[in-house]
This record gives structure tokens, sequence and C-alpha cells, in this order.
């Protein structure tokens, strides 16, 4: 305000006192808008401005009409299918360039895993484990991207992706020392039962809290980028880890700096007991990849043939330095979340006897019979292999001793604190009490 004109004046006096002004109210100002005033010879270089404006208005709108070019990231929500669930083959190009030993491979890996699921849980209800997450009904979103990508490129799974672990070559007695805890355990029974490492295979630790693998594969890739060692980063996590921070801090920045990641979006209907249109809004996890400026793509989860293709496609795009990709996975959780958890409260029996119809195992199955490439023989022989391999990880695990309790001060600090030195030396003098009732197994 003028410092000359009076307060007691109306707002409508007091404009017409200003010196030369005109009224101003900006496109679509309600009347309760405090009002601008601007000065006679202002109003000339205003209007210019609008003028210009315009003109930046038409040829931004002209420029979002035109046709992507090769090197603009699309946001692709057509289903990505290689087969169908009866076993059809949709896509024969991409079919052709799979080597069918591979295929059998894929499917052998597949129904192993469903059997080894299948083991653990019988063993948490023996009071055998502690806790077991199974991946039943989601095993082409571990196994495809395990085969689609080098050995150079990083992993950064959740807990529904054991086979990326098995299939690149983590030893299984390994994985199974994990699941109990043991001496041998790679985590040294710091974390829960299938919260696993395998560095010699570029795969990071899994973490409990959802979503904090998302800015750490982000890291990682852009980390790869500044080497330029053209390694691909790639991490999972469910449709419910989406409406997480880090989704939004990783995608983001990995879409401004064009760090060569992939995010794995596994859209399994179901975060815990929350539905998906409980969660999120819009029909497709993969149409945020517009607002991060990056590619985006829907793929059929349970066909990992269809899988593969969108991981590699996402790779080569990162190689090229045209940065990340949103890959969402359609696919269904066919067991309980985990083994604390009971879905028959939150979800159909119809609902779930659907999806078994569409089960990425059962779907493979199919075309490698019609092809005279798998037969019930193979499929017993298969599983009867797989049971006694697991049975006797588990009974070589189970007779190993419990991790020593000093690997709880080790391998954090290079140089150990002396708030922890204390500590050790405490729990030392209470061991060698004889009134501590640890005993290593």
């Amino acid at each position: 305000m003028d410092p000359m004109v009076p307060r007691s004046l109306s707002s409508h006096k007091r404009n017409q006192q200003f010196r030369g002004g005109q009224p101003f109210h900006g496109p679509g100002l309600h009347a309760t808008v405090r009002t601008v005033w601007i000065p006679e010879f202002k109003r000339a270089r205003i209007q210019g401005q609008r003028r210009r404006n315009q003109r930046t208005a038409m040829t931004l709108e002209a420029d979002m009409t035109k046709a992507p070019q090769a090197d603009t990231p699309t946001v692709s929500t057509k289903l990505m299918q290689v087969m169908t669930p009866n076993g059809k083959v949709v896509d024969k190009k991409f079919l052709a360039s799979m080597p069918q030993e591979d295929i059998v491979r894929l499917y052998e890996a597949m129904l192993v895993q469903r059997v080894y699921d299948e083991r653990m849980i019988k063993m948490q209800r023996q009071g055998r484990l502690g806790f077991y997450l199974a991946c039943t009904g989601e095993e082409a979103c571990a196994y495809g991207p395990a085969y689609a990508l080098e050995d150079k490129d990083w992993f950064y799974p959740a807990y529904r992706e054991p086979g990326i672990a098995l299939w690149r070559g983590m030893p299984f007695q390994a994985w199974v020392d994990n699941m109990v805890g043991n001496c041998d355990d790679p985590v040294k029974g710091r974390q829960m039962p299938v919260h696993w490492t395998a560095r010699e295979q570029n795969i990071v630790s899994i973490s409990s809290p959802v979503g904090t693998q998302i800015p750490q594969a982000t890291g990682s890739a852009y980390a790869s980028k500044l080497r330029g060692d053209g390694a691909v980063s790639i991490c999972f996590f469910g449709e419910g880890t989406s409406s997480e921070g880090d989704f939004h801090v990783g995608l983001n920045f990995a879409g401004v700096w064009k760090a060569p990641a992939i995010f794995f979006c596994r859209n399994n209907g179901y975060a815990i007991s929350t539905p998906y249109e409980k969660t999120t809004a819009t029909e497709h996890i993969a149409l945020r990849a517009h607002g991060y400026g990056i590619r985006g793509q829907v793929v059929d989860g349970n066909d990992v043939l269809a899988v593969i293709k969108a991981v590699r496609e996402a790779a080569d795009w990162a190689r090229q330095g045209k940065g990340p990709t949103l890959i969402e996975a359609k696919t269904y959780r066919l067991a309980a979340h985990s083994t604390s958890d009971d879905p028959k409260g939150y979800r159909l029996e119809k609902e779930e006897a659907m999806w078994r119809k569409r089960c990425p195992i059962k779907r493979l199955k199919i075309w490698l019979e019609k092809e005279g490439l798998w037969d019930d023989d193979k499929e017993q022989a298969c599983i009867e292999a797989a049971s006694d391999r697991i049975i006797a990880a588990l009974q070589v695990a189970e007779s190993k001793p419990h991790p020593e309790l000093d690997t709880m001060f080790n391998e954090v600090f290079a140089d150990v604190p002396d708030h922890l030195r204390r500590q050790h030396e405490a729990l030392q003098a209470h061991l060698e009490s004889g009134t501590a009732d640890y005993q290593p197994r």
C-alpha cells in the first residue's frame, strides 16, 4: 500500500488515488483475492508478455500432439504376453528367440521352487522355522528377470524373489541355512527367515521395511552410470509399496538423472490384506511412470516369457542411456502373505480358483507338453528330486549350531565403538558367570 494514501479511505478510493494505476486481476481470480495494482508504464510490458506466453503455450500444445520419438519414454498399458493362460502362443517371434532347453530349465526351476515353498511352510507349522514367506503363484516374477539380466547387473529383491538367488547361483545350502538362522547363515541370524543376501551374485540384502530398496537401487544404478560399467540395477516391490515415499524419491531421482534402473512392481492385488482399489486410484501402477518422465510397461506377471521380454527391453533401454523403466507385472499371490496370515478373511475362494487357472507353472506346462518337451514321468521325477534335496539340506541346516553371540558386535564397524565394546565385555562376563541359559546348539 502507498503510505501516502490514508487508511480511512475505501479500497476503491485508495485505488483511484494510486498514481496512474489500473487494477489488474489475474485470469480466474475471485473477488476475494487481493487486487494487484500495476502502474500505467508497466501495462504494455505485461501485455507483450501475455502474447509471448500464449505463443509458448501453443508451441507446447503442438509438441504434445506430435508422435513420440524413438528416444521418448512411453507408457504402455497394453498387457504384454507371449503365451496365454491356456498355453496359446501370441508372440511367436519372441518365443522363437528362446532356446527350448532354456524354457525347460525355467519350468523346472519354477516347479522346484513350488516344492521348496510347500516344504518350508510345513517346517514352520511343525515349529522348526520361525517364519516363512512363500512366492506361490508369483514364481515367474523372479525367474524371468533372473534369466533376462546379465551377471554384472545388480538385484534389490523383496521377500518374494528367492528364484533370483537360486537361478543366479547362490549355494542352495546357504539359502536353507538362512531359513534356519544357523552359524552359516549369510546374515548370521540377524534377519528374519527369507531375508537373505548373496554378495557374489550381486544380490543386496533384503530389508523388512517395504520400499527401502527402491532408492538404494536408484543410487546403485546412478553409480553404474557414473562409472560407465554398463550395469543395470533392478528392484522388486509390491503394489502396496508404491504408496510409500521411497517409491517417489527413487523414481523421481532416476527419471531426472536417467539412471539405468528397472523398477519391477509385482501387482498381486493385495498389500497383505488391503485390496488394490483401496490403495491406488489408477487402474495401472505403470501409469505413474508418466509423472516421472520414464518408460512404463504392463506385463502378464504369470507369463515367464513375457516377463523376460519386458525386462530385456527395459535393460536395453537403460544400457543405451535412455533412463529407467517401471514394469508392472499383473500376478496373484496364491498362498497366504506369510505363515502369520490367513487370506480366507479378506478374499473369496472363487477369486483364488480363477487365478489358479492362470498359474505360471500350469501355463508353461501346457505348452511344453504340446511340444513334446515334458511329460508326467519327468514331472514326478523333478518333484521327488526337489523334495529329497530340500529335506537333506534342512537336516544339515538344523544340525549346525546357532551363530556365536559375538556376531552381534562384529561386521558393523571397522573399529568397534567404546559403548559396544563395553556391552560385549558385559555379555562375556555374564556367559562366564555360569548363570546364562544360552546354549549354542
